[in-house]
């Protein structure tokens, strides 16, 4: 997994403005679906559609999306190794359905310094009301306040984090002081009917026909998700584009 954090010299304590996900491990493809839904025509015989090409039932895929037979689109498994601030984690486990997390403790590890700093391109302004706002790019001013502010605090309280454990304070206690800008680690287990409700939800996108207004963060990591998943069922992605990015 690429770390492209930036050290703070002297401190130990470094600055990430990216996330990582990485595809841990998958029994996922387009004929997962395709044998799932021919179960209900030819029962047991559907198991053939496992040795076939996938392509010659595209159209079978396409269907069930577009009138949202969701079930077969369950029958497989991704899991993905992501690293992101703790409060897109936050945010991301509050999709419960079709997922399973384990992320790191606090109170049996050490947490390690590394904390997020909105990069150049991260816009910084809202400009509306709740439920028809927009973001615009910061001045430059307002990017250097906001580096300098978060370094500093970070560098703070992690400081503090270290003084009290140093003092044998125990990890579940001194852990109070760090902020939700710091990077975490989690494995999250999914099937493609509940990753494509996630990225019908966490990511902006021309040909969804329903908006969605993610916060920045969270949808780097559903990008990186998405990526990977195109490449295992392409068949399933198409058609989940086709047909307006609306989970079945």
């Amino acid at each position: 997994m690429t770390d492209n954090s930036t050290p703070s010299p002297g401190t130990g304590v470094r600055f990430r403005s990216d996330v990582s996900v990485e595809l841990v491990k998958h029994d996922a493809s387009d004929t997962d679906v395709l044998f799932a839904a021919r179960v209900s025509t030819v029962g047991e015989q559907s198991i053939d559609e496992l040795g076939k090409d996938p392509e010659r039932s595209k159209g079978l895929i396409n269907y069930l999306m577009r009138d949202r037979h969701g079930s077969p689109f369950e029958h497989n498994s991704m899991t993905f190794l992501v690293s992101a601030p703790i409060f897109v984690f936050r945010e991301f486990m509050r999709h419960r359905v079709g997922w399973s997390y384990n992320e790191e403790s606090g109170r049996y590890r050490e947490l390690q310094p590394v904390f997020y700093v909105p990069g150049e391109d991260r816009k910084l302004v809202q400009q509306g009301r709740p439920g028809k706002y927009e973001f615009v790019p910061g001045t430059p001013e307002q990017h250097k306040i906001t580096t300098e502010e978060m370094e500093t605090t970070y560098r703070e309280a992690y400081a503090s984090y270290r003084r009290m454990l140093d003092a044998g304070v125990a990890r579940e206690v001194a852990r109070a002081v760090l902020p939700v800008g710091l990077f975490s680690s989690m494995y999250a287990t999914c099937n493609a009917r509940s990753l494509m409700h996630f990225l019908s939800l966490r990511t902006q996108h021309e040909q969804a026909k329903v908006a969605s207004f993610p916060q920045r963060e969270i949808e780097m990591v559903a990008e990186r998700m998405e990526a990977h998943w195109a490449g295992l069922m392409p068949l399933t992605y198409a058609a989940f584009n086709a047909n307006g990015r609306i989970a079945p």
